[in-house]
Formats: structure tokens, sequence, C-alpha cells
């Protein structure tokens, strides 16, 4: 009965929402204020109904119900407890339902604030996000229902939700599969919500701007009152990103942090469209530019953000990442299509009202730099999406898949990136409305001579390598003119407020986070930069068969094998293999690695886990790849160096603290007055900046 009960609050969810919509639709068709309310009010009613869906997976979930299938695909007796909840999100079913409960949260959220001087939005933000949210429930309960049961049919098993003939009886499983190993990792536990929050953040930021075309709002308040939840997509889709890095590094085996896997580059492209939005609404807000390019840049967002859902969902591409083929897959692509047709064609409706309300007149501004910025994040958007689409188009065209790998990747966008870190240097040293070569020259010079000499020394200490060299410039040169602008804002206020460096440089970050907080991200970027840099350069590797006593030597480290053991933690149901590795830099000893292969029964599937030793200079990187019996003492070891790839996670780190310190309300951007004309807003801006 548990699992008939959560089907049947699924599917009163699904006709709440739908109701809500459509109640949305007339009310503001019929001027209907009642409607309008009754909508919301059955809007706000689809979270608390989810929410007792999801606690009805869970309690199958952990109370090993494995005569439910998403149940025994996912969990065992043997898995912890805290893994059996968030295998919630570890298969396709459950993911669905927890993207759809996510998604109502979050409009829930939306439809219960203040909606007094907005009140216009209301019933459209209403109809879009219902919109949204009626598909995801619509593919749990039609097609990826997670409380299908199994059935005993005449000795067969058969999955379903009702019993499917007369006679059919339950069918409960001793055990079930349990988690994929890769999906236990501590990362996987964070990545997929992280994921999932950053996409379903994004789908209130375009309600929003569907609602404003739709109603006519030419001017920035969608942009205003959505800027937070901009700001926290963006946050846990980077963190997501981050975590699935991490996650990778750990235990994929790869020696690396990504590899340009097909689902790694879908959640990067909202990413990058949702980056390139962050940078864009500040020129609409400051200037009166670039409006239509805004609309473009979030409409894009959110297809790309229910197209990398397909891609994952689907079973069209080979990936570590993604599940299984499923029937939803044409559905995904039916609704990616429609919802980009629908908003386009309201945007070119709306097209003749949004006209900006000045003029770029230098191409040194502020804003033009922002534009480029933009410009080269739509640059390397079109080549991973090329990169994702093109083996599928040549599969479906011409009956050959082909392979896009790294190399694809790296060269396209390394470039690319690099322009973005000149601009990340630069862009902040501008003017908004008209900056000149003298200026920007006379405001970056020091920075840049500060970097070339640290170039030099590099040169003579470090590495020849011209790509290398390149890179090291433009992040010592984001570096050096980033503090040079903490430096320069702070002496400011000592000498207007009289006060000591370190009071006046938090009271100035305090009062302005959203600019200060957008700086520690640069410094953020450069650091991660500096770790990229590194493993995709001057990463070396080796591997090799040794018995116990051998070496195999790598860079300036030698990998001594001493011994293997193997055994059994039955209550855990997995099998360690673990050997031991003394590891000696220069000849001196400096400890012990542990790298291992654990074997779960359950799952009958394999995880590596690497050892590990990392400082800041790099990062020894050892897998246990094979074994031959213990009488012979042979293992074979894959082993890499990885130069500086922990300043990756230090930038990581970095990342974080800057976007929460620029996102910490300081006030309600519903209660900020609607911009002035634009003669007024250039005066006040002049003013701040």
């Amino acid at each position: 009965m548990l699992a008939e009960f959560g089907y049947g609050v699924l599917l009163v969810s699904f006709i709440v929402t739908i109701y809500s919509g459509i109640a949305a639709f007339l009310g503001v068709q019929n001027k209907s204020a009642s409607l309008v309310e009754s909508a919301r009010r059955a809007q706000l009613l689809t979270f608390p109904l989810l929410s007792i869906a999801a606690g009805m997976l869970i309690y199958l979930l952990v109370n090993n119900h494995f005569d439910v299938s998403f149940v025994y695909e996912v969990t065992s007796r043997s898995m912890p407890t805290y893994l059996r909840v968030t295998a919630w999100w570890g298969g396709q079913a459950g993911s669905l339902l927890f993207w759809a409960w996510l998604l109502a949260m979050f409009t829930s959220a939306v439809t219960i604030r203040k909606w007094d001087r907005d009140i216009e939005f209301l019933p459209w933000v209403i109809v879009v996000s219902s919109i949204t949210l009626a598909f995801f429930v619509g593919m749990v309960v039609f097609y990826e229902n997670p409380f299908t049961r199994f059935w005993n049919v005449s000795g067969e098993i058969v999955p379903s939700m009702f019993s499917p003939a007369a006679g059919a009886t339950l069918f409960t499983p001793p055990d079930g599969r349990g988690l994929n190993p890769l999906l236990r990792h501590p990362g996987m536990v964070i990545h997929p919500p992280m994921l999932y929050l950053g996409f379903v953040s994004f789908v209130i930021p375009y309600a929003f701007a569907m609602a404003a075309l739709i109603t006519g709002r030419t001017d920035d308040r969608w942009i205003r009152i959505t800027r937070r939840w901009t700001l926290w997509a963006w946050l846990f889709l980077s963190l997501g990103l981050v975590l699935g890095g991490r996650w990778a590094y750990d235990v994929l085996g790869w020696g690396g942090y990504w590899g340009w896997d097909p689902v790694e580059i879908a959640a990067f492209m909202p990413w990058l469209t949702g980056t390139a939005f962050l940078h864009s609404v500040m020129i609409q807000e400051k200037r009166g530019l670039l409006k239509h390019w805004n609309m473009i840049l979030i409409i894009l967002t959110y297809s790309l953000v229910v197209f990398g859902t397909f891609l994952t969902r689907s079973g069209v591409l080979s990936s570590v990442h993604a599940f299984a083929n499923s029937p939803i897959g044409p559905l995904f692509m039916a609704f990616v299509s429609l919802t980009l047709i629908a908003s386009i064609a309201l945007l070119i409706k709306r097209w003749p009202e949004m006209r900006s309300e000045t003029e770029m007149k230098s191409m040194l501004s502020r804003e033009a730099l922002f534009l480029l910025n933009n410009l080269l994040f739509m640059g390397i958007l079109v080549v991973c999406f090329w990169g994702v689409i093109s083996p599928l188009a040549s599969e479906l065209f011409t009956g050959t898949k082909i392979t896009v790998g790294p190399p694809y990747y790296e060269r396209a966008t390394g470039p690319l990136f690099a322009g973005l870190l000149f601009l990340m240097a630069i862009a902040p040293l501008s003017a908004w409305g008209h900056s000149t070569i003298q200026t920007l020259g006379r405001a970056i010079w020091k920075s840049a001579l500060a970097a070339a000499i640290l170039t030099v020394v590099l040169v003579f200490t470090y590495t020849q390598n011209i790509y290398a060299l390149i890179g090291f410039f433009l992040i010592a040169l984001v570096l050096f003119a980033t503090a040079d602008e903490f430096a320069r804002g702070a002496s400011a206020r000592m000498k207007a407020q009289n006060e000591n460096f370190f009071l006046a440089l938090a009271r100035l970050m305090g009062r302005n986070r959203r600019r200060y907080g957008g700086y520690i991200i640069h410094v953020s970027m450069a650091l991660m930069a500096i770790g990229i840099l590194g493993i995709e350069i001057f990463q070396i590797q080796t591997q090799g068969t040794i018995a116990a006593g051998e070496e195999l030597n790598i860079g300036d480290y030698t990998v001594q094998y001493q011994e293997l053991a193997s055994w059994d933690d039955g209550g855990a149901g997995v099998n360690y293999t673990r050997s031991v590795v003394d590891i000696y830099e220069n000849g001196i000893f400096i400890g012990k690695l542990y790298p291992r292969i654990d074997y779960y029964f359950d799952s009958q599937q394999n995880m590596t886990i690497p050892g590990q030793h990392a400082t800041l200079k790099d990062d020894l990187y050892i897998l246990l790849v094979d074994w031959q019996p213990v009488s012979s003492d042979g293992a074979t070891f894959k082993i890499y160096v990885n130069p500086l790839v922990n300043w990756l996670w230090i930038g990581s780190l970095t990342f974080l603290l800057g976007l929460i310190f620029a996102a910490w309300p300081d006030r309600d951007p519903a209660d900020e007055p609607v911009r002035r004309k634009v003669s007024a807003g250039n005066h006040q801006t002049s003013a701040a900046d």
C-alpha cells in the first residue's frame, strides 16, 4: 500500500500543477484576481505534495522494500542508511522526482513572496513554472515511476505499478543490486544535488523573463527581482561542477579532474551562458543596454538546462555519468524544442519595444569589454555544443559515429579561455561609458610590469614552454591587477574616512559586496587556472608491473612496492585489495601510500581508490591497476605526477567564498526602486565609480 499511496500523491501533484497553470492563465485572461490567487495556492500545494511522495520513496529505500523496482536497483542490505537515502537521486526515476521536488520548492518560495508591487508578473510566472514542473512530474507519473513493483506472473517477474494480470502476486527479491560503487563516494552524495539546485534555480529567472516579455515590461525590474536567484543558481551549478571534478579525480582513475566527457559538457554549457548572463545584466542595470541579449542568454540557459537533463537521461550518449537508455529522450527533445521556439517567438514579438536606452560609444568602455567577455563565453559554448552534437548528427545522417576527444576541445577553447583571463584583468579597470587606451594603460602598467617580471623569473626557474608562459603571465596579470584594485579602493577610503587600511578595506568590501565579491571570484578563477595549466601542460605518467621490493621512477619521485593484502568486510559487503608503496622524492623517503581496489559484492563492480601525496608543487597520484597471486608478489601500477593541480582545489574554495560574499543578502532587491531614467542613472554610476 505504501507504493500505491506514493504514486497516488504523485498523480494528485500532477493534477494540481496542471490546474495551477490553467487557473493562472484564465485568471489573467478574465482579469479574475480570485482565480490567480487560487492558482498561487495550488502552486504552493505542489511542494508539500511532492514532499510526501519523496518521503514515501525514502521510507521504501531505507527499509529495504525490494519489491519496488527502483529500491531493488539502487540499494542493498549492506549499504549504510545515509547511502540508501542519497540513492534517491542515484537512479533515473528517483532523480527525476528529486528534480521535480526541488522545482516545486523553488516555485513555492517565489509565489509566497510579497507581490503587491509586481502583481502583473505573478500569473505568468506561475504559468511558465507550472509548465516546467508539469513536464517533470508527468515524466515521473507516466514514464519513470519510482514506485513500480515486481509481480510474479506464472513464474515470470514483471515490473508494473498495479497487478498486470489476474492471479499475479507481489515478488520481493531477497536483496537489491546496490548503488553503483562510483556513486557511493562522498563527492557524489553532494555533487548531483548541487547540479540539480543550479539547474532548477535558473528556471526562476527564466519564468520572470518570460513574464516580462508577456506583460511588456521592458525595464530591468525582472532582473532585479531575480538577481539573488541567478547568483545562487550559479553558485550551486559551479559547486556541482567542482565537486564532479573532485569525484572524477578521486575514483575514475583518469589521473585528472576533467575528461571532456559529453555529460560533463552538458552541465558546463548552461554554466557558460549563466556566467555570461551574470556579466551582461550589469550592463542593462547600469546603462540600459543589451536588453535583447539578456533575454537570449536566459532563454539559452533554460534550454540548455533541460537539454543537459535530456542528454544525461536519454541514453543517447556513452558516458560514465549517463543513465541507461530510456523512452523519455524524444519527449525531452520535444519539450526543449517547443519551449525554445515559443520563447524566441515571444522575444521576436517584443523586439521593437526593447530598445536600448543609450548607445555604446567606446570600444574600451566597461560595457564593451563585458560584451566581448560574453562573446568569448559564447565561442566556448559553440565549441562545446558542436563537440557534443556532432557524433549524434554523424550517426543519424551517415550511420557512422565519430569520436570527439579532449584534443579538439583543448585546441579550440584554449585561446578563448586566455582571452577571458585577459579581460578579467582589464575590464574592472575600464569606466562605464568611455575609456581610452591611455587611461587603461595608466591603470594596468604596474600590474603588467609585475606580471612580466614574474614570467621572466619562471623562464629561468620553471619552464620555457611558450604556452605555459603566456598562461602564467595572464594569471599573474589578473592577480596583480585585482590586488591593485583592492589596494587603491582601501587607500582612497583611508584618506576620506581617516581609517586604518584593514578597517577601510573591510568596510569598503561590505558596502560593495557585489563588486568585491566579483573580484574575489576573479582571483579564484586565476588560482584555478594555475592548477589547470599545470596538469594540462606538465602532467607526466608511467605504468609498470613490479614485484615486491622493486621500483618505478617518474620525475623526481621513486615508488617502491612493498606488499599487497586482500580481505572481505562482510558487514559492508566489500572486498578490499590494498597495496603499500614507499615514496621517495630525490632519494629522500617522504611517506607511504595505499592505492587500492574495492569490489562491491551487491553490484559486482569495482571502485579504484588512488594513493595521493599532495603538495602545492604537485600531486603524486598512484593507481593499483592489477595484481598477481600473492605467491608471485607482482602488481601493476599506473602513476601520474600532476604539477600544480592542488591550486585548482584552493581556487575552488576561494570561488565559493567569493560567491557567498557577493550573494549574501544586505537588502531585499524587491525593495529597491526601479532604475531611474538613464541620465540620472549615469550620474549616480559615475559618482559611485
